[in-house]
Formats: C-alpha cells, sequence, structure tokens
C-alpha cells in the first residue's frame, strides 16, 4: 500500500456507537436491486486479512474511536502498515505481509484457527479501474457481510451496515482512481443480546464476507429498483420502479417483454417514481410444473437492464393455498445456508443447485429457507428448477422486543429481504419469525412487522414458525396458543412429537386442535440420526429411530383438516455449536437427511416415497 494512502487511511473514521442511533446505523444508499443484470466489475478472489479481536485498528488502548482523538499521527501510525517518521511510534499491521482469504467466503471454514473465532477480521483488497465512463457513476456492491461491516475505499469511510444476510451499497463516484485502489473492510461478528439474531442461535456464526462484492457501473440517472409482477389478475402486470439521480423527474421508462409479446411504457413522477398496470392475456404461467421464466427488458434514456422473472398469481382461498387458482401441497424442506460436504456458507449457485437439487431428488416443490435469508442464488435457481420458497428474518427465539434499535435492525432485514427478492415468482412466503415465545411485547413486535411487509408486498403470503403446545387437561391434544394466528395467512408450526416430546408412538394418540379456517404448514418436526449408526427403531441416534419417527409423524399430521404442507427439519446436517455429543453429534445437528458425506440416510426414502403419493393425489384435483 502506498505511504500516501496508508497516512490519510483512518482520518475519515467514524464512530462505531454514535451510528448506532437513528436510520444511519444502517448506513447506505438505498439498495440496488438485479445487481446480476448491470455491469460490474467482480472484487470477488483472493484478499488479505488480519485478525484483530480487540479491535486495535479501531480503537485505542483507552478504548477511544481513533479519529475521535484528533491526532492524526498517532490514528495513522497504528494501523495497517503505515511507517511513521518517529520510531517511537509502534508498527503493527501490515497488509502486504497479511495471509490471504477467499472473497466470497466465511473464515471459519477457511483457517482451523478462525474455526470458532467470533470478533473482528479486517479485509483489504487492491484493484484498478480504468474504464470510467463519462457522466456515469459507480456502487460499492455487497450481497452481506456477517455481522456488522465499516466500508472504507481509498482510506475514506463509506459508512456501516448492520445485519448479516442481506445487501448493501455505497456510492463511490468520483472516489476511483484509475489504479491504486483499495477497500478495507472491518467485519465483526460478535453476537449481542440486542442484536437480529440475538446472542443464543442454533446454527454456526460464519463470519466475513459472505456473498459477492463488486463495483456496479450505472448511468448518470438510472433504475435503481423495480417490481414487475402479476397481481390477482392473471391478465394484468403490475409494475412500479424507483428511478436515482438528477434528471429523475418525468422520465418515461421503456418495458419490454418479447415473448409475451408486450411493449409499455412507465412515466415517473417528480420523485422519479412510476406505477403502471399492463394487460398480459395468455401468459405462460410459472408454476412448480412449469417453471417458465420471461425475459424482461426495462430500457431508460438507451440503457437496458434484463431480467428473466416469472408470472403467476398467489392467494389464499379458506384453507387452500392457490398457486394460478390450482391448490397445492407444499412438499417441503427446511434448509440451512451451508454446504456441509464443503463445509461453511453456501454462497455459489453451484451450492445452490447442490441443496436444491437434493430437494428436487426428495420430491419436493417448496423449501424453507430457515433462519434467515440465504444469498440470491437460492432464489433465483428456485425460480429455473420451480421450487416454491419460504423467506425468513432471523427474528429468532428471544431477541430484545422492547429495544427500539433491535426493531429498526429487523426491520431493515425485513424490507431488504423484500426488496432484493420481490420478482422471484418462487418466493411466496415472507416468515416473520421462528419459535419467539408469546408476550404481548413480542406480539406487537411482529404485527408491526406484518403490517411492514405487507406495505412492501400485497401479494406474497406472510406467516412465522409458531410453537405448539399440550392442552391443559389433555393426555395428547395439540393446540397453538398465539395471537399471531389471527394476522398470518398461513398458520405455521414446528413440533417435535416423538423426539422432544415422548417416543414416536406418541404421534399415534396426538390430535391437533385448530381453532382458525386458514392452510396449516408444519414448519419444523423431525428427530436426529448419525448417518451409517445402525440398530433397532428404539435406539436413539440410529437411522431406524429416524425412520421410524417419520413413519409415525406423516400419519399423525394427515389427520390435520387444514394440513396444506410441511418442512421436516432438515436437508442436511449442519453445524451448530450447541450440538456436543461426542461421537454423535460432534458439533452437528443430526436431524438432517442427507449426512455431510452426501450420503442420505433412511428418512429420506421415507418422506420422498409420502410426498410421491401426496404429489399424484393433487395432480388428480
Amino acid at each position: 500500500m502506498k505511504l500516501q494512502a496508508m497516512k490519510k487511511l483512518f482520518i475519515g473514521l467514524f464512530a462505531s456507537f454514535t451510528m448506532l442511533a437513528g436510520s444511519t446505523s444502517y448506513g447506505q444508499e438505498p439498495l440496488i436491486t438485479n445487481v446480476d443484470g448491470r455491469t460490474s466489475l467482480t472484487l470477488n478472489g483472493v484478499w488479505k486479512y488480519i485478525v484483530d479481536p480487540y479491535q486495535s485498528g479501531y480503537y485505542d488502548y483507552r478504548r477511544d474511536v481513533r479519529d475521535q482523538q484528533q491526532k492524526p499521527s498517532t490514528s495513522e501510525s497504528l494501523f495497517l502498515g503505515y511507517k511513521p517518521q518517529n520510531p517511537s511510534d509502534r508498527v503493527e499491521y501490515d497488509f502486504d505481509k497479511a495471509d490471504n482469504i477467499l472473497v466470497p467466503r466465511d473464515w471459519n471454514s477457511q483457517f482451523e484457527k478462525l474455526f470458532y473465532y467470533e470478533g473482528s477480521v479486517w479485509y483489504y483488497k487492491k484493484f484498478d479501474y480504468p474504464d470510467v465512463k463519462e457522466g456515469n457513476r459507480q456502487f460499492l456492491y455487497f450481497g452481506a457481510a456477517n455481522y456488522e461491516a465499516d466500508v472504507y475505499l481509498n482510506g475514506k469511510k463509506l459508512g456501516k451496515h448492520i445485519g448479516g444476510f442481506t445487501p448493501f451499497n455505497f456510492e463511490v463516484t468520483g472516489k476511483l482512481k484509475p489504479e491504486g485502489n483499495f477497500v478495507i473492510v472491518k467485519v465483526d461478528n460478535t453476537r449481542g443480546l440486542e442484536k437480529v439474531p440475538t446472542i443464543n442461535t442454533d446454527w454456526w456464526n460464519y463470519g466475513g464476507l459472505t456473498r459477492d462484492v463488486k463495483i456496479l457501473d450505472v448511468a448518470g440517472t438510472f433504475i435503481q429498483d423495480y417490481y414487475i409482477q402479476l397481481g390477482k389478475d392473471k391478465n394484468q402486470i403490475e409494475v412500479s420502479l424507483v428511478l436515482n439521480g438528477n434528471g429523475k423527474a418525468n422520465q418515461s421508462v421503456l418495458i419490454e417483454i418479447p415473448e409475451a409479446k408486450i411493449k409499455a411504457t412507465v412515466n415517473t413522477d417528480g420523485e422519479g417514481k412510476g406505477k403502471a398496470l399492463i394487460n398480459a392475456k395468455n401468459l405462460n404461467l410459472w408454476s412448480p410444473e412449469n417453471p417458465f421464466l420471461y425475459e424482461v427488458k426495462l430500457t431508460l434514456n438507451n440503457n437496458v437492464i434484463t431480467e428473466k422473472i416469472g408470472f403467476r398469481t398467489l392467494q389464499v382461498q379458506g384453507t387452500e393455498i392457490l398457486v394460478n387458482g390450482k391448490p397445492q401441497f407444499l412438499r417441503g424442506i427446511c434448509i440451512h445456508e451451508e454446504n456441509g460436504v464443503r463445509g461453511g456458507r453456501a454462497f455459489s449457485r453451484d451450492d445452490a443447485r447442490m441443496l436444491l437439487g437434493w430437494a428436487k431428488e426428495l420430491g419436493c416443490n417448496f423449501v424453507r429457507l430457515a433462519h434467515y435469508p440465504h444469498n440470491e442464488n437460492m432464489t433465483r435457481v428456485a425460480d429455473e428448477l420451480g421450487i416454491m420458497v419460504w423467506s425468513e428474518v432471523p427474528v429468532y427465539w428471544t431477541i430484545q422486543w422492547k429495544n427500539e434499535e433491535t426493531y429498526k435492525n429487523a426491520s431493515h432485514q425485513l424490507t431488504d429481504m423484500i426488496t432484493r427478492d420481490k420478482n422471484r415468482a418462487s418466493v411466496i412466503v415472507w416468515s416473520m419469525a421462528n419459535e419467539t415465545p408469546v408476550s404481548p411485547e413480542r406480539t406487537e413486535f411482529l404485527k408491526k412487522m406484518i403490517t411492514e411487509a405487507r406495505q412492501l408486498d400485497q401479494i406474497r403470503l406472510v406467516s412465522a414458525a409458531l410453537e405448539r403446545h399440550t392442552k391443559p387437561g389433555t393426555q395428547n391434544t395439540q393446540i397453538i396458543q398465539d395471537p399471531m394466528q389471527e394476522f398470518v395467512d398461513i398458520i405455521a408450526f414446528n413440533q417435535y412429537i416423538g423426539w422432544y416430546d415422548g417416543l414416536p408412538e406418541k404421534a399415534r394418540t396426538a390430535v391437533f386442535d385448530i381453532q382458525f379456517n386458514k392452510p396449516v404448514i408444519i414448519s419444523e418436526f423431525g428427530g436426529g440420526a448419525l448417518q451409517g449408526y445402525h440398530g433397532e427403531k428404539n435406539v436413539l441416534w440410529t437411522e431406524e429411530f429416524q425412520e421410524d419417527l417419520y413413519k409415525e409423524t406423516l400419519p399423525m399430521l394427515e389427520k390435520i383438516p387444514q394440513l396444506r404442507g410441511m418442512t421436516p427439519w432438515i436437508l442436511a446436517d449442519f453445524r451448530s455449536p450447541r450440538r456436543l455429543l461426542p461421537d454423535i453429534q460432534d458439533g452437528w445437528n443430526r436431524k438432517g437427511l442427507i449426512a455431510p458425506t452426501g450420503e442420505k440416510k433412511k428418512a429420506f426414502y421415507v418422506l420422498k416415497d409420502y410426498y410421491a403419493k401426496k404429489k399424484a393425489a393433487y395432480e388428480n384435483k
């Protein structure tokens, strides 16, 4: 790194704690969507990294943020390889001598020394940008960084992002040079009680730049965001869009879908926003059986964006979930964003094809992406494969319901999730939460989130994974004592009869008392098994025990009149620090139907057979 650049590096630091109030705590420009359809320079690949558990590059020995001290010589000399004039100044960092790390990837699965690490890591990347088109604008885009990211370009701070699973971008127009640019990101995955998710989870806290990083290049005035989907009328496409730039007012955007012979114009108002309804008869509708995607073109001042978009209708009618007016049984499975075979976070299109390919082999037409928004490859591949999607924000277990900043955090993650994926035909459910204990504060928290979700997307269904309980005074009558049932479109709940509650034969006498005339999805059930461990069906952790649990559970669930789907827990074994049993768990949640070797357990085939029968039954409706 050049001496001059190093001298400027931390003059622009912002105080992290002062940024935690108000909207600046999530301080990036409004999200740019469909980044794959835009001109870009990838920054994926080899970066440099420095582990900084005490955040010495950010704070001094008195835990003051360095740039607030107004002592440039101290601030500059303590960080990242600047060679000071005063030999008494300490030099403790040098990216040129640092080790390499791959992006996108988590740090835990790349280095044994970072396997359990929670804290700060500094990322560094050099790049050139020689071809800046006059009048164009550039944005630095991150698919995600877990969990907090402080972002710097060429020694100046761009901002901070909070939340580990949603994208963000910063404008860098006028800040790039033909040669010698560098990005530095401090990524901190430290858990906290006030965060979303909170300190207590049941999955691995993978840290790092876990998704794509790129420089987007757009026109001076460009289409920042748009929504192009069918409403409830299969013959009418709803369009809304937002322009960004000084020339955004009173513009005309051309919408073309050549294969459907559609060409229409959307005019923007003084704020650069436009809405329209486009007549579209005889569309080839997207469905799990026919995952047809149209090429959609948007043109503004000769600048063209293209995207593959499917069109389908979606609604709930009584206890039925209707896609294109046809009742659906959601043959699902839960999935964590983890490639257990390779290790670490799933991030690539190949990862998505492996995970969703397994789901297809199982007979699924539906997946629950638990317990946070997965990477964009998952929803785009789901579009291509014809797999419907439940997408969820990490409002998980016991977060701080009374904390205003916690709510803002959850709300921003919800907004970013919907903004990114609102044009994916595969996404049919936005989930607000998982297994949250009932309280007045929690219910009000989730009601506000549902209101926001419906303001952002009036078509897709809203749900949350609730909990079930045994009805007092009964031996085995199961009820859902949760006021959220009134506000969701689909009643979904997790149940573990035969695993956490009794043995599998308890399922034979269980009955469910559902008080609402709404579709029901069993969002979790299952039990653990170590692949290759065999024995009698009453021996815990054997494949035979898990197999028997599925055989007892499925008939029990079939007794629920409103049952319209399920997502058993879970497709594949995944890492969790909570799962410590030696020689069985060894840091893995073993409820998967597929082992880290890729081998399928016996219960896989029980569920596959059940789904084949359900598919045939619904095809004959």
